[in-house]
């Protein structure tokens, strides 16, 4: 048995990732698709406590991507391998993406090093699909509405996190879905749904 996919979601501080992922979760539900809504960091039991500590805590750049690591193996192993595995669908707001672009872009540590850090923490797992919710990073920010440390940064950071996600899309096309978060939500939703059924629920007929 071929194990489920794995659906995560990306994007700028307040792009609407988690209002899609919710959203996405409930309509697979309504079609008795087994689903397991999670996050990063925060979606295991270590995670549940760094989540605090990443979002509000000062930490050092090379601090701060261990702690990323350390939650995404945890919840690797004890999440998504487990759920996929049963045959649930896994939905994540945010995964190794976010990492590669806040820590590599953001940050300024070295890339290549953090790609092969985050295939040790995941077992080389990858995303059968990606949401990325592109929006220029004014607007994203001025809908955040939970303070943390990262939505303090400059605009200049945050401008880094939106050229790291479009080069990635641009270098891995197949796996992202490039949405335009100033589109209405219903519009959003539809274009989600749309892209879903197209690649997972029809192709499994």
């Amino acid at each position: 048995m071929p194990h489920a996919p794995l659906i995560t979601f990306e994007g700028v501080e307040g792009a609407g990732k988690t209002t899609l992922a919710h959203h996405l979760a409930e309509w697979l539900r309504a079609q008795g698709v087994p689903v397991r809504l999670t996050r990063e960091p925060g979606g295991s039991a270590l995670g549940a406590h760094l989540r605090p500590i990443l979002l509000h805590e000062p930490l050092d750049a090379w601090a701060e991507l261990f702690l990323f690591l350390a939650d995404r193996r945890q919840h690797t192993l004890q999440v998504i391998l487990p759920a996929r595995e049963q045959g649930v669908w896994v939905l994540c707001d945010r995964c190794a993406d976010s990492t590669l672009v806040y820590q590599g872009y953001g940050r300024g540590l070295d890339i290549p090093l953090i790609r092969r850090l985050n295939a040790i923490a995941t077992d080389n797992l990858a995303p059968d699909l990606t949401v990325l919710l592109d929006l220029p990073v004014e607007d994203a920010l001025a809908r955040a509405d939970a303070p943390n440390r990262f939505e303090a940064e400059t605009l200049a950071f945050h401008n880094r996190i939106r050229a790291g996600y479009l080069e990635l899309a641009r270098t891995e096309p197949n796996r992202f879905l490039v949405l335009d978060g100033l589109q209405p939500l219903e519009v959003l939703k539809a274009s989600l749904e749309q892209a879903v059924q197209e690649r997972f629920l029809d192709a499994g007929k």
